[in-house]
């Protein structure tokens, strides 16, 4: 959990939960055709082994996914408790005899977020009318009380699933700091509203999208990493269109690639290598 306050202005604090990495890879399909149908059937065993393995470990979670378009064409979806645990899923898979017919095209670090604009704006205001003073011991301990109460409300949004549904939506962004749109030289309660209205756009679509937010400032190339999942893949283009006129997405929000997948099981992959879809 992340905050950080000046008497000038609120850095909206931050709950935080799994390490994510994203995996990327282009198959070396050629290469694989080149096998006889022996070492593909064991090629093929050993790799599900491998992903069952990994699929629900103690602490964490990881997807597959066969990702539509150029871009890449299997993407490892992992959340750990630490970066050291992602490592170690990262290395293992460097270790299987599957590698050799992966080459990766992208990846993304970074660690599961849930922000909180309106819930850092009340406890400030609050702290402020019990007459505390800013980053005093009492200030500082009542402030962690309270967002330990919000962590422990929240724990099971930032320590999520992997959510089931068959598609994903996942892109990368930043808030804009320019010259005349400066997301982070904004007052925070102009901020704030402009997060609840965004928000508000997302509501209307519970229930046919869930939405996963991480942060990875300090982490990767983008602030953010947004994945998308749901069973139709259409309602990503129709949410991702409507927040487009809200004020925090048309003035402050820049995009990074995206990249769209069908999900699919461990005990799947199969298929996968032998070019069909997995159902």
């Amino acid at each position: 959990m992340n905050s950080e306050k000046t008497p000038e202005c609120v850095v909206p604090a931050t709950l935080d939960g799994w390490a994510c990495l994203h995996d990327l890879y282009q198959v070396r399909w050629t290469q694989l055709h080149k096998l006889s149908a022996i070492e593909k059937s064991a090629l093929f065993a050993e790799t599900k082994t491998f992903l069952q393995s990994i699929t629900s470990p103690a602490k964490g979670h990881s997807g597959y996914f066969s990702m539509l378009g150029h871009k890449a064409d299997l993407m490892f979806l992992h959340f750990r408790e630490t970066f050291d645990d992602l490592n170690e899923v990262e290395l293992a898979l460097r270790q299987q005899p599957i590698f050799e017919y992966l080459s990766p095209t992208t990846s993304y670090v970074s660690i599961v977020e849930l922000g909180m604009y309106a819930m850092t704006q009340k406890i400030f205001d609050e702290l402020i009318a019990q007459n505390l003073k800013i980053d005093s011991d009492a200030w500082n301990a009542a402030w962690d009380e309270r967002m330990q109460d919000q962590f422990n409300r929240m724990k099971g949004r930032v320590f999520t699933d992997i959510p089931s549904d068959r598609y994903i939506c996942f892109y990368p962004m930043d808030k804009r700091r320019g010259e005349k749109y400066n997301w982070y030289a904004e007052p925070m309660k102009d901020r704030t509203q402009m997060m609840f209205e965004h928000g508000m756009v997302g509501r209307k679509y519970a229930g046919k999208v869930q939405q996963i937010i991480t942060g990875s400032i300090g982490f990767d190339d983008w602030e953010w990493g947004v994945d998308l999942f749901a069973k139709d893949p259409k309602v990503f283009k129709d949410l991702i269109y409507e927040m487009r006129f809200d004020r925090a997405s048309a003035h402050y929000a820049e995009f990074g690639p995206f990249y769209t997948g069908l999900q699919f099981l461990a005990d799947e992959i199969e298929p996968f290598l032998q070019g069909k879809l997995p159902k």
